[in-house]
């Protein structure tokens, strides 16, 4: 079992996205995910903060989304679909599993233990892919659209909560970006804490917004490693920021790269093909109390 790396950047403008361009396959309508209520956030096994692994990478999820037809969706980093180094940042050059792609959602692993699979999905949307497909050539966009979107099987739709686990939320979306100094919280679950729950929480502090909106550069009391990616950032009123992206070595040495989420979901708004793609708020209030 392998932990997937966070992507490296250089330099401060070093970043994230894009992959191959391949396609889904054909398949039949989706059928419609409704339900009265989402699953109680204490019993939940489907969440932001749950591990998710892809061909034996692990990443963390971030948000949860939905569509016009009630489909359930969890999303995470596209590079945790790489297929190349920690170097390769480019999305709109670096190759990426295909779209059909099965990922497991996991709870409890380790670099000692597989840990318990809680269900499963798949990748359905990816930056990346959309990006090559597109032919898109801008440097921010392909730096630092890092967003990925796995459909949840329809047996274990029921057992989703949209809330962050440890903060409540995300009470909206964050569109209008942060300032140097601007307080942000998140909740990574890489394997290589072996299960200490404790440094999964973050709070931290944003230097402000880059690259034309697309990026937010942080630092947390502990940075994101290694199977932090793509995991949830909300900024101190609770809404939705950004997706974890990038472990930055110079000029910011442990600083994390934040994906705008504004950015990337209204891009795959724009370019999935998903009807009616929107973000789940949470069921539980926002409590940014350690």
């Amino acid at each position: 079992m392998r932990t997937h790396t966070l992507l490296l950047t250089l330099v401060a403008a070093a970043g994230l996205v894009a992959a191959a361009a391949t396609s889904a396959p054909a398949s039949a309508a989706p059928k419609k995910q409704v339900r009265a209520s989402w699953a109680p956030a204490d019993t939940a096994t489907i969440h932001p903060g749950v591990q998710m692994y892809t061909e034996g990478a692990q990443c963390t999820a971030n948000f949860v989304f939905t569509d016009g037809a009630g489909t359930t969706y969890v999303g995470y980093a596209a590079h945790c679909a790489g297929l190349g180094a920690a170097t390769d940042t480019d999305g709109c050059t670096s190759d990426s599993l295909p779209l059909g792609t099965k990922v497991d959602f996991v709870e409890g692993g380790s670099l000692v233990s597989e840990g318990t699979r809680v269900g499963g999905g798949t990748l359905v949307y990816s930056s990346w892919l959309t990006m090559q497909e597109n032919g898109v050539t801008d440097a921010d966009t392909c730096a630092y659209n890092d967003l990925a979107l796995v459909k949840v099987d329809a047996a274990d739709a029921p057992k989703v909560n949209p809330s962050i686990p440890f903060w409540g939320g995300p009470v909206g979306i964050n569109t209008a970006g942060t300032a140097a100094g601007d307080t942000v919280y998140s909740f990574g679950n890489s394997s290589l804490r072996g299960g200490v729950e404790q440094l999964s929480p973050k709070q931290g502090t944003s230097l402000g917004t880059d690259a034309g909106g697309w990026t937010h550069p942080v630092y947390t009391l502990t940075p994101g490693v290694p199977g932090d990616s793509g995991s949830a950032f909300l900024d101190a009123d609770g809404n939705a920021l950004g997706v974890l992206s990038t472990l930055a070595l110079a000029p910011l040495a442990g600083s994390n790269g934040v994906g705008d989420l504004a950015h990337e979901l209204s891009y795959a708004q724009a370019n999935s093909g998903i009807a009616g793609l929107r973000l789940v708020p949470g069921t539980e209030p926002f409590s940014p109390l350690l």
